[in-house]
Order: C-alpha cells, then sequence, then structure tokens
C-alpha cells in the first residue's frame, strides 16, 4: 500500500524513476543517523539529460525551472532508496544546493531554483520548507542546464 507521500506523488502526477547510477567516483547518497545526504542530481528523464546548455542562452528560465523540478524528481527517487523505499520516512527537508550552468550575465538563478524548493514543498507541505543556496556555473556534467543536490532528515 502506498504510503501519504506516494499518494501525494500520485496527485501531483509524478512518478519516481529507477534512481540513476553515478556518472564517477562517488556514491548516489550517504545516510548518518537521520541524515541522508543526496549527491547532485541532473535532470535525467528515460536515460537522457532532458535540459541541456545554458540558462539565459539556450535554455530558457522557465526551461531551467521545468529542470531543477526535475532533478528534485530524480533527488527523491535516490532519497526514496535511501529511506528504504518509505519516502513516509522523511521528516524533514533540511537543504537544498542548486548549480545553474549560466552564462556570466544571467542573474535569474533563484527563481530557476525555484522549480525545485517549490516541489519539495508540494510534496512534504512545511517539511519541505529549507535552507538553500542557488550558484551560477559555467558548465555542469553531461553539460546538463542545472543540478540539484540535497540533504535531509529521517523520522
Amino acid at each position: 500500500m502506498a504510503g501519504r507521500i506516494e499518494a501525494r506523488l500520485t496527485a501531483l502526477g509524478i512518478t519516481l524513476p529507477t534512481p540513476a547510477a553515478p556518472i564517477a567516483n562517488y556514491v548516489p547518497f550517504t545516510v548518518s543517523g537521520k541524515l541522508v545526504v543526496i549527491s547532485g542530481q541532473i535532470p535525467m528523464r528515460d536515460g537522457a539529460v532532458a535540459f541541456t546548455g545554458k540558462v539565459g542562452a539556450e535554455v530558457t528560465p522557465e526551461q531551467g525551472k521545468d529542470a531543477a523540478r526535475l532533478c528534485f524528481i530524480n533527488l527523491l527517487a535516490q532519497l526514496k532508496a535511501a529511506a528504504g523505499g518509505d519516502l513516509d520516512r522523511v521528516a524533514r527537508v533540511l537543504r537544498l544546493g542548486g548549480f545553474i550552468a549560466a552564462p556570466a550575465s544571467f542573474t535569474q538563478h533563484a527563481a530557476v531554483m525555484n522549480g525545485a524548493s517549490d516541489l519539495a514543498v508540494e510534496v512534504f507541505g512545511d517539511a519541505g520548507r529549507h535552507a538553500r543556496s542557488t550558484i551560477g556555473v559555467p558548465s555542469l556534467p553531461a553539460d546538463a542546464a542545472v543540478e540539484v543536490e540535497g540533504m535531509f532528515e529521517l523520522a
């Protein structure tokens, strides 16, 4: 039987993908006590990067926001694995870190990252409100437009 968070995802029309395998020498997540730290997730969909290029150039800010949302969906897939398959064990979203590939003149990083932050609140309610950093970068792995990492607390 699906739990409360799984039901919320279904209501939002979200199906979690199979968690992506790391593309280098790292693990997808670590668990220490009640803390789960998830490695950066890029906007993968069906085994391919769905949003490539720089936000503010080849990628519009709205597409960048969609990319950040997709990154959070991929974070949730990793989080489900870290929580032993039960997202109801998640007590709180503690922190998200966003990396936005963009030209030096781009300044709408925070609005792009809201794609991930807004979904965190949609999924977890008040427990989804989190601390956050958003950083513009010249490039990301696989030419991804956005990458999002996260820290969560388990009950």
